[in-house]
């Protein structure tokens, strides 16, 4: 692993990670003899090819994990990656609990990782869903029949906000959530205006 590869702010992260730093060293090691640029984006260890985002190291309470960016488009053969949410459409996961998991996957590890670089090297992308596929909640549906305008108003926003609103309005487990969550963003809808434009 040479020196002049390895990223200040990776290291500044490292030193400051108090859970998963272990895991977090191991799987910079591993990434890194991939011939992966190190980046730090979004706060996390991230790695590059030709300045496309290939894999990134993460952590969370319960687990750390590989994210790869365009993992929809790997072959899992090992049955390994996860998809956080079912609203993530390209990323996929490894996850671990413990650094032992990791020094026993590292081939499979590597075998996933040359797989994504040449998903990219090939110019593949993830087919991205329309709005039309994502869900419509039935509170949602509800206020279109009841408030006059608001489908047309909606059908009018851009795609991204269209679908910015279904999935905001789709997270809440509760229906009563979902309701007032529309309800509090009727005035931006009629008014032409995204979920996050004042």
């Amino acid at each position: 692993m040479a020196s002049s590869s390895l990223n200040p702010k990776v290291d500044e992260f490292l030193s400051k990670s108090k859970k998963w730093k272990e895991e977090f060293e191991k799987l910079r090691s591993i990434v890194l003899e991939c011939e992966l640029t190190e980046d730090f984006k979004w706060m996390h260890p991230c790695y590059t090819l030709g300045n496309k985002n290939i894999v990134l190291i993460h952590g969370f309470k319960e687990y750390c994990a590989l994210l790869f960016h365009k993992g929809a488009l790997l072959k899992d053969t090992d049955g390994i990656l996860i998809q956080q949410t079912e609203n993530v459409q390209a990323a996929r996961q490894i996850r671990f609990t413990n650094v032992q998991q990791i020094i026993e996957m590292e081939p499979i590890l590597k075998s996933y990782i040359y797989q994504a670089i040449e998903v990219e090297k090939s110019g593949l992308d993830v087919e991205f869903k329309k709005n039309t596929e994502f869900v419509i909640p039935e509170q949602l549906q509800v206020k279109f029949d009841q408030v006059p305008g608001l489908k047309t108003a909606f059908e009018a926003l851009t795609p991204g906000r269209q679908r910015a609103y279904l999935l905001h309005f789709s997270q809440p487990k509760q229906a009563k959530t979902r309701e007032s969550r529309i309800e509090k963003y009727l005035p931006h809808i009629l008014g032409g205006k995204g979920l996050n434009d004042d």
